[in-house]
């Protein structure tokens, strides 16, 4: 498993205009991993979330209260690093934060698909 990292900024407003820092992860997998995916049926397994879901009220103001906290979360399952996903962040040291935390997320879960490779057979490890 190769992770693909893409780092931008895009400015809006003309009056005042403020950054937005985006970052774009993607994971290139081989067939084997691919297939394990698959066959383990890991594709929504979450490996990263920011923001926590707490009781955001009923009625129409819990209704806006939760539309605003899904626009806020970021999550990122296994099916979103296969297929690419865009994050974007209000600051620099936000969007490196979010950068380490996927790259770690990543290596977790190729460890993840390294044990899935190795069922049904035997692996051999020098000490």
């Amino acid at each position: 498993m190769k992770l693909l990292l893409r780092r931008d900024q895009q400015t809006a407003g003309l009056i005042r205009s403020t950054i937005t820092f985006a970052i774009t992860v993607r994971a290139e997998l081989s067939k084997q991993e691919r297939d394990n995916i698959q066959k383990y049926k890991l594709g929504d397994s979450l490996l990263y979330s920011r923001g926590e879901l707490a009781d955001k009220g009923s009625g129409l103001l819990g209704l806006a209260s939760r539309a605003a906290f899904h626009m806020m979360n970021i999550s990122v399952t296994v099916n979103d690093l296969v297929n690419g996903k865009r994050i974007e962040c209000k600051g620099i040291m936000e969007m490196l934060g979010v950068q380490e935390q996927i790259k770690e997320a990543a290596a977790n879960f190729k460890a993840v698909l390294d044990a899935a490779a190795h069922f049904g057979g035997e692996e051999v490890l020098e000490l």
